[in-house]
């Protein structure tokens, strides 16, 4: 476990003397932060969430967080070195810190290779036991040079089977197939493949022979214009995967468990052994070891057998008795160890692949075990009994949190228990489906069952007992589980002291959708009626209220933009509330205040609830809106919320701007103070955004603006109570832009408007007129800004989408919920700038197209029964994909024949269903429905009849609408080529579907005091100083570690940017092991073709490239377009830069034919995204230029630098250095041209005798290679000394005192157009392309 590194840990407002630039200045500081959310919760907010400067800034001290503005948490991290004795081995030191605990020893020495077969030890100093749970400080006597002894200890039971679980353990450690199987958090990861094992060393080696012949030529489907796009190279196989077999067969005998009178001689238990020299054995596992016994597979005879040989670890007998074992674990274990440690560790959450080769399925104990005993007898923490899920969700919650190492604590181990919780759940899951659990009210009929399994209940996604009639029914039963958890999700983030909310896990399997909840205790056994004491169980019939519930959520209240609101009961009395009638309060027997049921957490979407009588704003029906949904539980995003209210706020500072500037005129004051040059008229009509929010990501404009506003709120703020006009200005603008407050900025929603059955008093009419308003003007700002604004950031390349799933996420940054999919491809086609988005548009079709397959499928398997899933998957798959008019399905009866039908079931399992109506299926009706869907679902028309039309139409591949449905779904596939464009058999067979994984939604804990020192250290990197900056991410990612562990998303991110920054300061071999782990990482947890993966591979192969490592860099940018080609295909902005990549590393070595075909794609494709008269267009001729010289082809050279010297001298006019470099470089072809010209005529005139110069074919320097590709990828290099740096810094920070001056002597004038321009990182080395066109990790960029 890595320690907190470190030696100081400041809070992050005060971290020492060198920072002549507070972290986050003022102008980036967020708004809203200043009125609307001084309540400290308000800092964490939901997961997911992108730019994360704004709204979670370092603006406020958590809650008791180093007020003092001194407290400096000092961590001692002075590590020393103890010396191992290990009975048979050498003795060897061993490093370790003061905070590990004893059992962390035990770890490292289980996995260490000479050790390794050892679980049942103890440690001694000086002849006393070490205690497994203390902390290494707290020995006494423990110091530098300490002998620690390694004493083997008396096998039990437990002890026996945890050590028989190791050596199995050690036995699988290369084998793939958990990964592939989706178990025990294995995940696979391909990098090792590409780059022939560590890249660490290898750098040194091959620093001579810098130009090695490598063969460079790629697979033919990875060239440009190749339209084949193959599967298999997805999990090319690796070479360590072939097992080495060191046994036949290990597993439990079946004379298990010993009889009485051998237990008494300290037997405890049997195992079977097959050796690979085919010796069938026999082995006792004792008190005090392992020995050969002399049963058989029929007789039982506990004696020992010869050799007598009693040993303490399986592996040495196993040693005994098979030279092969011998040999082979010996290999084994060298091999285990070499791997990279990221490729091993699990990962916090399962994540399953959607492809898998055939695997042979060999026999295993310990899982056929697991299968049976469901894992609850040794869960490593409480031994022997199930972990009560809600005690521990909610103690870790109740940890102490008043300074950093005690947050970190916390958020470790709520974090931990999180991840345990959502994989019980997610098993417990599987299994109610499967038919594996028992129901607790088995007499009721399938639909209407619940479920208790390891101390978590379970139910389906059914609307039972007509709860959801008003809603539509079962379909409001499907989404209230996801709509709960986003409500549980953002109160975690909230995390309000004294207010619990349920862990709570959505696993969707086989078409059904399960709720997984941990238990309120108690709540089993009363009637909800007598438990609830706050909210409502009938929809806002019977309404209860409560103070204590009241005083809660009102702690909430200001964050989540919740009104504080009064509803009628059904005995017309009122009744205060602060959340949705829905949500209930529920006193658990421990004394915990519970609230359950937050599915309507935030207020309505008007566009998809038509009310009669109400009409909606003219954006909306512009639109088309209100459109009828099938239920009415759609709900606003909060990333939408918090967008609105920001946008409201800025016109709110606008219009008091305004009013005081026409007041002071009137004054005849000289308006010194504020001068607000470009602020738009105030419009009454809040909607028409003023200028720079149309998209979100232009905050650097609107940060002057900002920067006045807050200003302004100081002015008004104190001279509060001497100035009536001003108060009258604020009372104004609060009226305009609909604050609940007439003296303040206040923007909050009443969760109950239009909620149908909620009424409201009489006095309350006023403000309910109000916040239908505010809804109203809600639901046109998304369409007016919110969907502009995406269409535009994407045009503009902000972000770049490639799969279905980060256009997802892209969309729900900014809070447009996926059901506007169809709105936003409708702005996409009448966009003027249609070209540039084609890529956006191609995803959003496909993502329209398998969504609208996935809503299908789901009603589609409930109706399969088991033993029918795979024919029946493989059926819909055929006419889903496969071009063959009319496929079969396959009726699973053929098998076999039973001799009776027994009579139908009332209570079958969930999963049971024995109807083959879905064998009659066709392609012709599946796509009819799609359209349908798609049209009723989306308000989208999809022209299309068949999968064929539609990829004609659309541009699409069938691999991709694999993929996505795949991964949509959880269907997981054999990996082999499918020919999906045969007319004369189906793409897939029944065998070819191979496992059903469930797709599941679980809350992500996040590391806030991580998260802080990341942007901080962002900030640092974007003003210049780039050491601070690596320092402080340096510091993230200690932190990040110790809540997460090893392996996050997050951590990713981290690797990724400090990789970024070692390769800025020139660090080749600290950037290529950073990078090294983040591709790692990225594979494991976000998948091994996720578009994050796709960049990061990108990157590893630019610091390969540095660092001499031609091939493997040539290799990861090849495996880079494989991913690219199949996840969507060729027509991609960023294949541009990749092919100028890959082209680039071509023409270093030479192979200019193959770079040419690169680099002319690259040209293409910038054309078409960019347009024919951009910068990126220009460079990417001159690209192609350079490689036609070094072919002597010299007129194509010309006529490309032409065209690139053209729009230098149109984009940034004759003096630009750029334009004149062109023009250099214009001359200088010219002259080789006419010097070769010259050779010609030579030659012509006099024949063969001429006397010719030889020609000079130049290869390019790697230097002058290397420069193109920084320049590509964004990053551009100062080669700085130490005492550049601090030079650097001092200019920094001088301009910026400047800049501080000037400002505060005209506040008039913009204070943006002095910022300084960073020299360290011209190109912003965080945001810049690469790293911000990240889709994938929208909380990171810059």
């Amino acid at each position: 476990m890595p320690t907190l590194g470190g030696e100081l840990m400041a809070s992050p407002d005060q971290l020492g003397p060198s920072d002549s630039v507070p972290i986050l200045s003022p102008a980036e500081l967020p708004s809203v932060m200043l009125l609307n959310g001084d309540c400290p919760e308000s800092l964490k907010r939901e997961e997911g969430t992108a730019e994360p400067p704004r709204e979670n800034g370092l603006d406020e001290a958590e809650p008791g967080e180093e007020t003092t503005g001194q407290e400096v948490i000092v961590i001692q991290d002075t590590g020393f070195s103890v010396k191992i004795l290990a009975p048979g081995i050498e003795p060897f030191s061993l490093q370790v810190s003061p905070q590990e605990m004893v059992q962390e020893i035990h770890q490292v020495l289980m996995d260490r290779e000479d050790t390794c077969h050892r679980t049942c030890f103890s440690l001694h100093l000086d002849g006393n036991m070490l205690d497994h749970f203390s902390e290494l400080r707290s020995v006494e006597g423990l110091q530098e040079g300490s002998v620690l002894r390694v004493v083997e200890e008396p096998y039990t039971v437990r002890e026996a089977r945890i050590h028989v679980r190791h050596v199995r353990d050690l036995l699988k450690s290369l084998d793939p197939s958990d990964a592939f199987n989706g178990v025990d958090c294995n995940s696979l990861s391909f990098l090792s493949v590409f780059t022939d094992g560590d890249l660490g060393d290898s750098g040194k080696r091959k620093k001579g022979l810098e130009m090695d012949p490598i063969d460079c030529t790629p697979p033919e489907y990875i060239l440009p214009g190749s339209r084949e796009r193959p599967l298999c190279p997805l999990q090319p196989q690796n070479r360590d995967w072939k097992p080495l077999q060191c046994l036949k067969v290990l597993t439990m005998s079946g004379w298990n468990p010993p009889p009485g009178n051998r237990k008494m001689h300290g037997d405890l238990m049997y195992l079977f052994v097959i050796t690979a020299e085919d010796r069938q054995v026999s082995i006792t596992a004792s008190t005090r070891g392992f020995y050969l016994n002399q049963s058989t597979a029929y007789h039982f005879n506990p004696k020992p057998a010869s050799p007598r040989f009693l040993s303490h670890s399986l592996v040495e007998l196993l040693n005994q008795i098979s030279p092969t074992f011998k040999k082979n674990f010996a290999v084994l274990q060298k091999k285990r160890v070499q791997r990279h440690p990221f490729e091993r560790i699990a990962t916090p959450f399962q994540v399953y692949s959607w492809t898998a080769p055939q695997a042979e399925h060999a026999m295993d104990c310990v899982r056929a075990e697991d299968a049976y005993t469901s894992r609850l007898g040794y869960e490593e923490h409480i031994p022997g009994q199930t972990r009560d899920w809600n005690e521990e969700l909610q103690t870790t919650r109740e940890l102490p949190r008043k300074n950093l190492p005690e947050r970190l604590l916390r958020e470790r181990a709520i974090f931990k228990v999180h991840s345990d919780f959502t994989a019980a759940a997610t098993r417990g899951a599987m299994a109610v489906i499967d038919g594996n659990v028992m129901a607790i009210n088995p007499s009721e009929e399938t639909r209407m069952q619940m479920f208790i399994w390891n101390n978590i209940f379970f139910s389906l996604g059914f609307d039972v007992r007509d709860h959801y009639k008003d809603f539509g029914g079962d379909v409001a039963a499907y989404v209230a589980p996801t709509n709960d958890l986003n409500g549980v999700r953002t109160y975690n983030a909230v995390d309000v002291e004294g207010l619990y909310t349920l862990g709570t896990v959505v696993v969707d399997y086989r078409g059904y959708r399960v709720t997984a909840q941990s238990i309120i205790p108690g709540i089993l056994e009363r009637d909800q009626e007598q438990s609830v004491i706050y909210g409502s169980i009938d929809f806002g019939k019977t309404v209860v209220s409560h103070p204590r519930y009241l005083e809660l959520l009102e702690r909430t209240s200001r964050p989540l933009k919740i009104l504080r609101h009064r509803v009628l009961n059904d005995r017309d009395e009122e009744v205060e509330l602060c959340s949705s009638v829905e949500c209930k309060g529920i006193i658990g027997n421990d004394g915990r205040h519970y609230i359950l049921d937050l599915l309507r957490t935030f207020p309505p979407d008007l566009n998809f609830l038509p009310v009669p009588g109400e009409g909606l704003p003219e954006e909306c029906t512009r639109a088309g809106f209100p459109r009828a949904h099938r239920h009415k539980l759609c709900c606003l995003r909060q990333e939408l919320v918090d967008a609105f209210v920001e946008h409201r706020y800025l016109l709110f500072m606008k219009l008091a701007a305004l009013q005081l500037m026409q007041q002071k005129a009137s004054k005849l004051e000289s308006p010194t103070s504020l001068e607000n040059g470009g602020l738009p008229s105030p419009e009454s009509k809040p909607e028409d955004p003023p200028g720079p929010e149309a998209g979100s990501e232009e905050e650097g404009s609107n940060a002057s603006g900002l920067a006045k506003v807050k200003e302004l709120a100081e002015t008004i703020a104190s001279d509060d109570g001497t100035d009536p006009r001003s108060r009258e200005v604020i009372r104004n603008a609060c009226k305009a832009v609909g604050s609940i407050s007439n003296t303040a900025f206040d923007v909050r929603f009443n969760p109950d408007i239009f909620s149908p059955g909620v009424r409201f008093p009489e006095s309350c009419q006023e403000e309910v007129r109000d916040q239908k308003q505010l809804l109203k003007d809600a639901a046109a700002f998304l369409l007016s800004c919110q969907i502009p604004g995406l269409v535009k950031d994407c045009t503009d390349h902000v972000v770049l989408p490639m799969d279905g799933a980060t256009l997802a996420e892209v969309m729900r940054q900014r809070g447009i919920n996926m059901r506007y999919l169809g709105k936003v491809l409708d702005l996409v086609l009448r966009s003027p700038a249609r070209d540039q988005l084609d890529h956006i548009y191609k995803i959003g079709i496909g993502e329209l197209i398998t969504r609208s397959a996935k809503h299908i499928f789901k009603t589609y398997l409930q109706g399969v029964e088991l033993s029918g899933l795979s024919a029946a998957i493989s059926h819909f798959l055929n006419c889903f994909l496969s071009s063959y008019p009319n496929p079969v399905a396959h009726l699973p009866a053929d098998e076999l024949v039973s001799k009776k039908r027994n009579r139908r079931r009332r209570n079958r399992p969930p999963g049971a269903a024995d109807n083959t109506a879905w064998a009659v299926m066709t392609p012709q009706e599946l796509w009819k429905n799609i359209c349908q869907e798609a049209k009723n679902y989306f308000d989208f028309s999809l022209e299309c009849e068949t999968v064929d039309q539609a990829v004609e139409t659309y541009g699409l591949q069938k691999i991709t609408l694999l993929r996505e449905i795949s991964l949509k779904t959880g269907i997981q596939i054999l990996l082999k080529e499918y020919s999906f464009d045969s007319r004369h058999k189906p793409a897939f067979t029944e065998e070819d579907v191979l496992n059903i994984f469930p797709v599941v939604k679980h809350v992500n804990p996040k590391a806030s005091d991580a998260f802080h020192f990341f942007q901080s250290g962002q900030a640092k990197v974007q003003q210049g100083f780039l050491k601070e900056g690596c320092e402080l991410i340096n510091e993230a990612l200690n932190l990040f570690n110790n809540v997460y562990g090893a392996m996050h998303v997050e951590i990713c991110a981290c690797l990724r940017l400090l990789a970024r920054l070692h390769y800025i300061m020139g660090d080749y071999a600290e950037a290529l092991s950073n990078q090294q782990k983040a591709v790692l990482m990225s594979e494991r947890v976000m998948g091994i073709e996720h578009p994050n993966t796709i960049q990061e591979y990108m990157h590893l192969a630019l610091y390969c490239f540095a660092s001499s490592q031609l091939s493997t860099a040539l290799n990861l940018l090849y495996r880079a377009r494989y991913l690219t080609l199949l996840v969507f295909g060729e027509d991609h902005p960023e294949m541009a830069l990749l092919d100028n990549n890959i082209g680039l590393v071509l023409h270093g070595v030479m192979e200019c034919d193959l770079s040419l075909r690169f680099l002319e794609n690259a040209l293409a494709v910038s054309t078409k995204y960019h347009g024919p008269k951009s910068l990126k267009v220009a460079l990417s001729h001159h690209l192609v230029a350079r490689v036609y010289e070094s072919k002597a082809e010299f007129r194509s050279a010309l006529q490309h630098e032409k065209e690139g010297y053209t729009i230098y001298k149109t984009q940034l006019g004759e003096d630009h250095e750029k334009t004149k470099e062109s023009s250099e470089y214009l001359k200088c072809l010219t002259q080789q041209a006419v010097a070769l010209q010259r050779t010609m005529n030579e030659i012509y005139r006099n024949g063969s005798s001429a006397n010719i110069p030889p020609l000079k074919f130049t290869a390019p320097s790697m230097a002058s290679v290397l420069e193109q590709l920084n320049v590509i990828n964004g990053i551009l290099f100062i080669p700085l000394s130490q005492k550049d740096l601090e030079n650097l810094k001092a200019e920094v920070a001088r301009r910026h005192q400047l800049q501080e001056a000037s400002k505060n002597r005209e506040k008039a004038e913009e204070p943006m157009a002095t910022e300084p321009e960073p020299v360290g990182a011209p190109e912003d080395v965080a945001s810049q392309p690469p790293a911000a066109k990240d889709p994938s990790s929208p909380s990171f960029q810059g």
